[in-house]
């Protein structure tokens, strides 16, 4: 197969949550039942009902907390990131190769997360990419409003001076991409694993018209794309 050409690119932007680790690791799974009991405690409401405002929130407004925020039920975002990210990390394996792929990158590299910047440097962390990317952009940075809403992109690609024509997102969430495709990125949609998976990753056979390519393994893609460097 030809590999795929990405020598046009200088920022490499990197969703966090089930495209740096896989989707079968035990991190959303534990962030998602902490979402349903915050939302069951401050809503007074039962497990159930909780999880129905959870989900509807999600596909309503992008994420729960901005539907939460929206609808006046939480005031202060950070408390609720704080809650929900407090899990057991250790569940994540250190990935030596992705972090020597993602360090090879030439240009500049980022993660942007829906999530906070403390879950975003936890899971670096325990991934072993802490010294691999520039810079992180979070939710709070977003002025919480998280993809795929448009305005968060705006904020990232001002804040970082993000050229779309220069610019790579790599991402387990199909509807994210689309805002993504929509400004001019090139969009790498990474597919979970099969078995279960969250409502949020693309599934194994999953490629949308607005995806440029769609990967089954960050790693394999990262070290067959022609870069820059390998162009040259």
């Amino acid at each position: 197969m030809t590999p795929p050409d990405l020598s046009h690119v200088s920022n490499w932007v990197f969703d966090l949550d089930n495209t740096l680790y896989p989707s079968d690791a035990d991190v959303m799974s534990q962030v998602d039942r902490r979402m349903t009991e915050y939302v069951a405690r401050e809503l007074n409401l039962s497990h159930a009902d909780a999880r129905k405002v959870q989900k509807d929130y999600w596909r309503e407004y992008g994420t729960t907390l901005n539907g939460l925020m929206a609808n006046g039920q939480v005031r202060n975002g950070r408390e609720f990131l704080d809650f929900v990210h407090d899990i057991d990390h250790s569940v994540i394996t250190p990935d030596p190769q992705l972090a020597e792929h993602i360090r090879a990158l030439p240009g500049r590299r980022y993660v942007y997360t829906n999530g906070s910047m403390k879950h975003a440097e936890d899971i670096c962390h325990h991934l072993g990419l802490t010294d691999c990317f520039d810079d992180m952009f979070d939710v709070e940075a977003a002025d919480f409003k998280p993809k795929p809403h448009r305005s968060g992109y705006d904020l990232f690609s001002s804040r970082f001076d993000i050229k779309a024509p220069e610019s790579a997102f790599f991402e387990d969430s199909i509807r994210n991409l689309k805002t993504a495709h929509e400004m001019g990125w090139t969009t790498i949609l990474v597919r979970a694993r099969p078995g279960p998976r969250d409502e949020e990753s693309a599934g194994p056979d999953d490629h949308p018209d607005h995806v440029h390519f769609a990967v089954d393994c960050l790693k394999t893609f990262l070290a067959t794309a022609k870069t820059k460097d390998k162009a040259a």
